[in-house]
């Protein structure tokens, strides 16, 4: 099967997503996926170009829904991955008519023309965000946002430089993983977007500042003080894949930083914006307003591939530059996606729910950690958790092949989820879940653990 032919063995591969090193795979396959779907896996590997973190497949489906992905045969999983793009669940019916009724209207609209309902999204952005941001550009895909708002900073500030975390993760395009700091995204590209410098990363748990932000906040000031080229930091402000959150104080001292020596502040929010902290943006949380905003991802509901970046006022003067020029930049049917999306959170009061499920989700994983050693440590906001396995929590070893089995026995009770750096457990499950499939999930993650036998 195509798991043979895209066989890892490099551990520096261990970054963002799980690479089926481990015979949990081979197990899978062979007592968990139907026939009729191995065939589809088996010709999905003929067609498609294999490549880290998408291939192998893991089973394939026929419909989603809500908080559930269906395999082909019936099988229904919760999905607590979903790529970041279901925090109003899978098919939500408003969202399901809304582009039903689009498609019989417009459905396409050509460059130099507007339309209503872009410049409705537009405008319903725009009121959502602090009243400094009040500029928008639209795109089809996350990369390009972020590369919109490199040009952008490099218009404003008349600097070429840009200064980014290691482990960063902005996008896939050549470009934008010239600016990220994952080693994945950059193996065999050769040279790469230059002017960049890449700082470590705040980490609580692990790292070479051992949690001491201060440090991290020195070299941060270092590196701008001795570099005037630096117009923009590029910043997760809370790093999704393994759920890495800054405190209020680092975000209020980097805002500063970043106003003292002339830096735009970008902070891409693409997979974690839209009410998944409990806030309509994560930096809400902290206190602080970015320059340049960058979403996507849940932006487009899950149907409709939609990007934007939020600015300035002040920063609209480059009518001579084309800054976001996309074939699909006002797209009726992204806009009409996107402002459902909007629209359903606030209906729904998505916000208010979030936070009620924090307080759960705090207590349960910490109850988890409690019992079992194999977790290292519990970390998240809102609906956005990591669970860090070791396999000693004095030495912090990574639990890597534990990760695996416990992500495969997960799966066939029935959960999915994303392994992040290899040990990892990444749970971002719809804001629109129940409190019952919530509780499900959360059972099921127990009786992995208990399987285990890894009791403290």
């Amino acid at each position: 099967m195509q798991g043979d032919h895209n066989a890892i063995s490099h551990p520096e591969q261990l970054v963002e997503g799980d690479i089926n090193l481990t015979k949990a795979r081979q197990q899978w396959m062979e007592n968990e996926v139907g026939e009729q779907a191995k065939d589809l896996l088996y010709r999905d590997a003929q067609c498609f170009m294999h490549q880290a973190m998408s291939t192998p497949c893991l089973d394939a489906i026929k419909s989603c829904k809500g908080s559930y992905i269906e395999n082909i045969s019936g099988k229904r999983y919760l999905d607590f991955h979903g790529n970041n793009v279901h925090q109003i669940g899978f098919s939500h019916p408003k969202l399901l008519n809304r582009l039903t009724e689009q498609l019989q209207q417009l459905t396409f609209s050509t460059r130099r023309y507007t339309n209503e309902v872009a410049v409705q999204f537009a405008e319903k952005l725009i009121s959502l965000t602090p009243n400094s941001l009040n500029k928008v550009l639209l795109t089809p895909n996350g990369s390009s946002a972020v590369g919109i708002a490199l040009k952008l900073a490099r218009a404003v500030t008349k600097k070429h430089k840009v200064i980014s975390f290691w482990d960063s993760f902005h996008g896939a395009s050549l470009d934008v993983v010239g600016v990220s700091g994952e080693s994945i995204f950059r193996e065999h590209m050769g040279p790469v977007m230059a002017g960049v410098e890449r700082i470590p990363p705040p980490i609580t748990y692990r790292g070479i500042f051992e949690g001491d932000e201060n440090k991290a906040l020195e070299y941060l000031e270092f590196v701008l003080s001795k570099d005037n080229q630096i117009g923009a930091f590029l910043a997760e402000t809370i790093r999704n894949t393994d759920v890495q959150i800054p405190s209020k104080k680092f975000w209020e001292e980097a805002r500063c930083l970043c106003s003292k020596y002339g830096v735009l502040l970008i902070l891409d929010e693409i997979p974690i914006a839209l009410g998944r902290t409990g806030k309509m943006f994560a930096f809400e949380n902290f206190g602080i307003e970015p320059d340049i905003l960058c979403l996507g991802k849940g932006l487009g509901g899950g149907i409709m591939p939609q990007a934007a970046i939020v600015t300035k006022f002040e920063y609209d003067v480059f009518n001579e530059i084309s800054l976001g020029h996309y074939t699909h930049e006002k797209s009726p049917m992204g806009s009409m996606a996107a402002l459902t999306v909007l629209e359903v959170i606030q209906e729904e009061e998505l916000l208010e729910k979030v936070k009620q499920f924090e307080a759960y989700m705090r207590v349960a994983l910490a109850k988890l950690q409690r019992k079992y050693s194999l977790i290292g440590d519990v970390r998240g906001m809102g609906l956005l958790w990591g669970i860090e396995l070791v396999t000693n929590r004095k030495t912090k070893e990574k639990a890597i092949t534990e990760a695996e089995e416990i992500m495969y026995e997960c799966l066939k009770k029935g959960l999915s989820f994303k392994v992040s750096k290899g040990n990892v457990l990444q749970l971002s499950p719809p804001l629109t879940i129940t409190k019952e499939e919530l509780e499900h999930a959360l059972a099921i993650l127990n009786g992995a653990f208990l399987k285990f036998n890894t009791i403290a």
